[in-house]
């Protein structure tokens, strides 16, 4: 609409004040128009309402003035008005327009990131279902195969194999994979320690005559053999202190001396059991993991009623005997240059029957120098335990990146070390929803423990290698071929942790390698950390197995108790001693050892002491004195 010219209107009065009242319909009808559309977009309403409102009233005939000038000048300005009014309308449908566009898009990007959310929520709870369904279905490797799985956006076993360019590479002819028999079924040869007891089968007399009636020769015999058992582990121990009194005792009235041999301290002054069936009952309990009551049972059929509360008694007795010998144990894991550790959980009796709370027991692994096992039990998992127990250590901490260990990390003097396996283990659990970046990720790590594996194969040809060579070879190797893949990794993390979808588990696994950078790659720099803390994982075991046979602790004392049999269990069995044969060794002499003599009971002294023994024994020299035997205390020479 385009405004007129004066000229351009008619001079008839009467047709102008009709030009007039039309135009003033008109701008009625704009301005209602008007309204609606500010009712609607609702932007501005009171502002446009104010500037509207001039032109609200009806003009009647009679109002208009009889000039026709006049008359012109006013259709001028109400057509102008109304063309300002058209521009104005035009405008607000605009705004209107871009506004509802605007609620459009937001509503879009609001369902995407709903979806999105959705999807990673059911990528995480499909995990945590899977991990489950694994953890009580599955097999319980981790193992990876890239042969099997997507790697870098190709199935590898669709690949053709260029045999001939891998026996270049190689150097030597392709052998293909031979299948472990893991199990190692069939018969076995049976240990030459046990006693045998022979069984004569032979023929009957008219049996040894041939067909011609000439008697047979005996030429030989054909042995096999069969494993048989028979109970009777029970004996007693009969001691018979022999009593001296001069030959007159009877008729001496003046009170004769009578003259008794001492018996040698036990492990419980005047009890019941002797250090062998303490040993046993303790190794049944928490090394094969078989409930007292289980146990009493099993002597009963023996003949021997011992209740439960006794056998608890004996255990704690045994507990405050060898104390000492897990502090001297603690106090020398603490002289290491590397400490590892993990914790899980135990069901503790709270007082109500039926009930239970979560105790925790945490494991404490010294290095190469201090190879030693011991485990501390708490009633909850603060982290004031474990900044307790390494107050005054200076060295490096490899543990799982939880916050029970921030406090202990904050300390003066202590490194954190990461461990690979929880890394990797994140990135295996994905698997299932972003199969692509698993096989990428697991492929990466796969290189670092083929490192390890490398420097391993390096210093079994070393047999010779002192400590300090064999940690050089390590790092030696780990700055070489380790600190490369480390740096392509990290790389493939910052630029994937910008294309996975948010709070997936994907995501979670690249933000757990991320937080934990630092840490996960200080082992490169010293040859005696790990790569992984898995060490701590399968100690822990030992708890894991036997929580499911005896279930619960009744309180916190017994779970200390425990703790510090599980100690010496764990450290025997660390260096292949029998943890039952080793307690006995332990409870037997103990009690007349003093303090600053105890290192003579550390397993791998123990150890070296057997070892000693057998080859002196094959030698035919003389058994090892006590003296001696204290002497390997101090390790082995140069």
């Amino acid at each position: 609409m385009t405004p007129v010219c004066v000229d351009q209107l008619p001079d008839d009065v009467a047709v102008l004040k009709q030009m007039v009242i039309e135009h003033q319909t008109a701008l009625i009808g704009r301005q209602l128009q008007i309204e609606q559309i500010q009712r609607e977009a609702a932007a501005a309403a009171a502002e446009r309402d104010a500037r509207i409102a001039e032109c609200d009233a009806r003009i009647e005939v009679d109002q208009l003035p009889g000039d026709a000038a006049v008359l012109k000048q006013m259709v001028i300005e109400r057509e102008t008005a109304l063309i300002g009014r058209q521009l104005q309308i035009e405008q607000i449908q605009r705004e209107a327009a871009a506004a509802v566009a605007r609620r459009e898009a937001q509503i879009e990007q609001i369902k995407r990131e709903a979806a999105e959310r959705i999807e990673a929520e059911r990528q995480r709870h499909k995990a945590e279902v899977d991990a489950l369904l694994r953890r009580f279905y599955g097999p319980r490797n981790e193992r990876f195969d890239p042969m099997q799985l997507l790697l870098f956006g190709r199935l590898i076993d669709t690949m053709s194999l260029d045999v001939k360019a891998v026996e270049q590479e190689a150097g030597q002819k392709l052998v293909t994979r031979r299948v472990r028999n893991r199990h190692k079924h069939g018969r076995g040869v049976l240990p030459a320690h046990l006693p045998r007891e022979i069984v004569n089968l032979d023929l009957k007399d008219a049996e040894k005559f041939d067909a011609n009636g000439k008697p047979l020769k005996f030429i030989g015999y054909e042995i096999s053999e069969q494993l048989e058992f028979m109970p009777g582990g029970l004996f007693v121990l009969q001691h018979r202190r022999f009593k001296y009194a001069p030959a007159d005792y009877q008729q001496s009235d003046s009170g004769a001396k009578i003259v008794i041999a001492q018996k040698p301290p036990q492990p419980i002054e005047k009890g019941l059991p002797g250090p062998g069936l303490l040993a046993y009952v303790i190794t049944s309990k928490l090394a094969d993991h078989l409930p007292l009551y289980r146990q009493t049972r099993i002597l009963a059929r023996q003949g021997v009623h011992v209740a439960e509360s006794t056998m608890c008694g004996w255990i704690m007795a045994a507990a405050e005997l060898v104390a000492p010998l897990v502090l001297l144990m603690q106090k020398r894991i603490k002289q290491s240059k590397s400490i590892r550790t993990d914790e899980t959980t135990v069901r503790v009796q709270a007082g109500s029957k039926g009930k239970c709370r979560t105790g925790r027991i945490w494991d404490w692994i010294g290095d190469e120098r201090n190879p030693y096992i011991v485990f501390e039990y708490t009633p909850d998992r603060t982290g004031t335990w474990p900044a307790a127990w390494l107050k005054g250590y200076q060295g490096h901490l490899q543990a799982d990146a939880g916050s029970s260990y921030s406090p202990a990390l904050s300390l003066e003097g202590i490194i954190q070390a990461g461990c690979w396996a929880h890394g990797r283990r994140r990135f295996f659990n994905a698997r299932d929803t972003d199969p692509l970046r698993s096989t990428q990720a697991l492929e990466m790590i796969q290189q670092l423990y083929k490192v390890e594996d490398e420097a391993a194969k390096a210093l079994a040809a070393m047999p010779g290698a002192t400590p300090d060579q064999a940690d050089e070879v390590r790092r030696e190797l780990r700055q070489r071929k380790s600190v490369p893949v480390l740096q392509k990794i990290k790389a493939w993390l910052d630029e994937q942790a910008k294309l996975v979808l948010p709070r997936s588990p994907m995501a979670e696994a690249i933000g757990y390698a991320l937080n934990q950078w630092d840490a996960l790659c200080v082992y490169t720099e010293h040859g005696f950390l790990h790569i992984d803390n898995n060490a701590a994982e399968r100690a822990l075991k030992l708890i894991a197995l036997g929580r499911k046979n005896w279930l619960f602790l009744n309180n916190d004392k017994f779970g200390k108790v425990y703790a510090t049999l599980y100690s010496l269990i764990a450290s025997a069995q660390r260096h292949g001693l029998d943890p039952q044969a080793y307690l006995r060794g332990v409870l037997s002499q103990i009690m007349t050892t003093p303090m600053s003599e105890l290192d003579q009971f550390l397993p791998d002294v123990w150890q070296r002491r057997l070892q000693a023994e057998a080859r002196e024994n094959a030698q035919g020299t003389p058994a090892l004195t006590p003296t001696s035997a204290r002497a390997l205390a101090s390790g082995p020479g140069p």
